[in-house]
């Protein structure tokens, strides 16, 4: 939210950098403050040069995305939407920074099922991992629970998956790629011969 209002130093950086650039979307962004910003990044309208990066937290995605994609398609712009569904959902337990990670799949499902019922593409995720065996978000396979996040708590910023939350989040994003592609007709690659 503190990055991006129209009139301020991080907005007019990025409209002068030549790269594509995402936009953090979070649930205090409207329908025409969104449509502002994307005609201040992105003026021409340039396929690719901009990535809203919605991060609502689980339990608001359903409220705040349907109206954004509305707007965005109603007025013809050109994004690909990415879903962060690590920073909606931060939280405090036992003294840690953490994360739930079963509002990380939440926010994740949730996210495809709104492009889905809205006919948009969900082009992306981001998430923070490590490929060890931490402890600094909770749930998963595993059951890490908030009492076993000082067993190997190493984060030095944001708490991360760890490695069996990671594969388990891949499968849920390939179900959903696979429920797109069936869902939307797609022809699937022809498999060889």
């Amino acid at each position: 939210d503190r990055t991006r209002q129209p009139d301020h130093a991080h907005v007019e950086f990025c409209r002068g950098v030549k790269n594509p650039i995402g936009l953090k979307c979070g649930p205090s962004i409207s329908p025409d403050g969104l449509l502002e910003l994307i005609d201040i990044l992105n003026p021409a309208n340039t396929a690719g040069r901009l990535t809203l990066i919605c991060r609502f937290g689980a339990d608001k995605v359903g409220d705040h995305l349907p109206q954004l994609i509305r707007a965005v398609e109603r007025e013809g712009r050109k994004v690909v939407w990415s879903c962060d569904p690590m920073h909606g959902n931060t939280i405090s337990a036992g003294g840690y920074k953490t994360r739930p990670f079963e509002r990380v799949l939440k926010e994740v499902e949730a996210f495809f099922d709104v492009h889905r019922a809205e006919g948009s593409y969900p082009g992306g995720i981001h998430v923070e991992m490590t490929g060890k065996n931490v402890t600094e978000c909770t749930g998963g396979a595993k059951a890490i629970s908030a009492d076993d996040l000082s067993d190997r708590y190493h984060t030095h910023c944001d708490p991360r998956l760890n490695a069996d939350q990671a594969i388990e989040l891949a499968f849920l994003v390939a179900e959903n790629i696979k429920k797109e592609r069936t869902s939307s007709n797609v022809v699937p690659l022809a498999s060889g011969a």
